[in-house]
Order: C-alpha cells, then structure tokens, then sequence
C-alpha cells in the first residue's frame, strides 16, 4: 500500500458506510505505514471541484468522470487514492475503471451493500427524510436509481460487521492482488 498507484472506488446508496469505511481505510494504511491516501469524499467533490454540477444523471456522471481523473492523476503520482461516491450509474463507473486500467493503474470497487431500509434508518444527513417530504427531488435511492455493480471486486456489508471487521476484509484482499 505504500507504493501507491491504485484507486480505492467506494460506492453505494447515501448512508451504506462508504465515507465511514474510507476513513477507517485511510488511517489504518498509515497505521501500517503506508503514506496518507488521497480521500475523495462525494460532498466535498461537489462542493469545490464538481460546484457547477447538479444531480441529473448528466452531472452525476460528470462528478464520477471528475473524481474519477482526480484519482487516477493522484494515482499516477504514486498515492493510494480512496473515492467515496455514491456513482450510481454503472457506466460511469466502468469508464473510469478503464481510464485508470488503460493507464496502468490498479482499479478496485468496492459495493458497500447496505440495504435501504438501513441506509434511511441511519439518514446521516436527512437525505431519504427530506426526500420522502417531497423537499429534496432525485434523490439516490428514493426515487432516482442506484445501479447496483454487477461484479465489484468485494462487497461489503455494514450493516452485518464491525468497522474493524470490514477493514481486515478490504486490506486482506487487497493483500491477495
């Protein structure tokens, strides 16, 4: 992990764990002695680099291509990059996936698999609340869809581990590429 080069792709509904898990990642490869990752987190993508954008399923594909090539310039560079993003859209996904394999660089998805009935009981940020008042229109999940991948290299379930759990997970197959 400390030779970098690779992207770290987390997607999922809004509130399956994907910025929680990135984070715990994100310590535990400096823990062991890795460099600090690069962490894309969604909101804050959007709240700089993707500002223009809205949430047509033009402009989330904008903000995956965006975070995508941030990623792939980081990775490029040497550092691990970890991208939170709920990318609902598989294509989008797929093509940053090629865009990072035609450059040599390790692509890994990650499904974070929660349901969404866990996903709203959690609703970090009120998201599915205000979506199911009607204040907050294409939302992912609750009326706008999430296109579940159809072979990430590991799926993980929040909702049935420990944070702990889960990183042992990831970093052991990480370990196996």
């Amino acid at each position: 992990m400390s030779q970098g080069a690779l992207t770290i792709w987390f997607t999922g509904l809004p509130g399956a764990g994907k910025t929680t898990t990135a984070l715990a990642l994100a310590k535990a490869i400096k823990e062991q002695g890795g460099s600090t990752p690069l962490l894309l987190d969604g909101d804050h993508v959007r709240s700089g680099l993707s500002s223009d954008l809205g949430f047509s399923a033009t402009d989330r594909a904008e903000q995956v291509r965006r975070a995508g090539e941030v990623a792939l310039l980081a990775a490029q560079q040497g550092f691990t990059s970890l991208v939170s993003l709920v990318s609902p859209n598989a294509d989008a996904r797929d093509a940053v996936r090629r865009r990072h394999l035609d450059h040599g660089i390790g692509f890994v998805e990650i499904f974070v698999a929660t349901p969404i009935e866990v996903c709203t009981a959690r609703d970090p940020k009120k998201l599915y609340a205000q979506a199911k008042a009607g204040t907050l229109k294409l939302m992912t999940g609750a009326g706008d869809p999430y296109e579940s991948p159809e072979n990430p290299d590991l799926i993980i379930e929040t909702h049935l581990m420990s944070t702990d759990e889960i990183i042992e997970q990831i970093l052991a197959a990480l370990a196996q590429r």
